[in-house]
């Protein structure tokens, strides 16, 4: 079974997708897809499915993340109308983070874009995020999961034996790029763990979060647990690609 890699980029905050097309033209190398945020970390971009559908155009598979947190059921509607009219059919519904303006809607949650999107289109392939810990029965429905962002391999490799599922499990690994990406980390998932060699590591060296997320791929590849692994470059996607272009081969 291949050990797939699904890259995410980082969408734009402004009407300009030339950094997209560079960040998809340099990971192409090494992704099986790539995974679009949806106003990630509360702050408006681009669509993802807009981007998801930039994506395709230039060859590659698409996954546009759709959070619960911006869009009533009309909205979300619109989206799955808009996906199919783009030929985008992978999701990812997320809840989403808390909002740095506006209110969150609640009309929607996770399971109930899952069951509507099933009505929708039964060809749509629909995942699911989560975290280290049992997965809700409902969560297993989802023809993929997303688990939660680690920095401990030992964590992953011990909840996923711990959850045995019967659909594609891929395993979140993220560059931590500088100490104040790792305190700023610390304050928005209250639950994540970063290791304090870690960042002391990053703060001395700004490769070693690059070299340190590469290995935990690598290691996440040669333990067979994982169907493969989400990896957020943040900025760093062209040290990543120069450092596990040639490893994954």
């Amino acid at each position: 079974m291949t050990f797939e890699l699904i890259c995410e980029i980082e969408p734009p905050t402004k009407p300009d997708l030339k950094h997209v097309r560079h960040q998809i033209g340099t990971l192409s190398t090494i992704a099986h897809s790539f995974l679009i945020p949806d106003n990630h970390i509360g702050r408006a971009t681009v669509s993802s499915v807009a981007v998801a559908h930039e994506v395709e155009a230039m060859g590659g598979r698409g996954i546009a993340c759709l959070n619960s947190r911006d869009r009533n059921l009309l909205g979300f509607r619109r989206d799955l109308l808009t996906a199919a009219a783009y030929g985008v059919d992978q999701f990812l519904f997320v809840y989403g983070d808390k909002p740095t303006s506006g209110n969150r809607t609640s009309d929607l949650t996770v399971r109930s874009m899952i069951e509507e999107a099933r009505d929708f289109s039964p060809g749509f392939r629909l995942g699911a995020a989560a975290a280290l810990r049992p997965i809700p029965s409902w969560k297993r429905t989802a023809d993929f999961l997303f688990s939660q962002v680690s920095f401990s391999l030992e964590a992953q490799l011990r909840w996923r034996e711990a959850q045995p599922v019967d659909v594609p499990v891929y395993a979140g690994v993220m560059v931590l790029a500088s100490e104040r990406h790792a305190h700023t980390l610390a304050a928005a998932i209250p639950d994540i763990a970063i290791p304090d060699d870690l960042v002391a590591r990053v703060a001395a060296d700004r490769m070693a979060g690059v070299e340190a997320a590469c290995e935990q791929v690598l290691a996440l590849r040669d333990s067979g647990a994982f169907a493969g692994v989400h990896l957020v470059p943040v900025a760093r996607y062209r040290d990543v690609e120069s450092r596990l272009a040639a490893a994954l081969k």
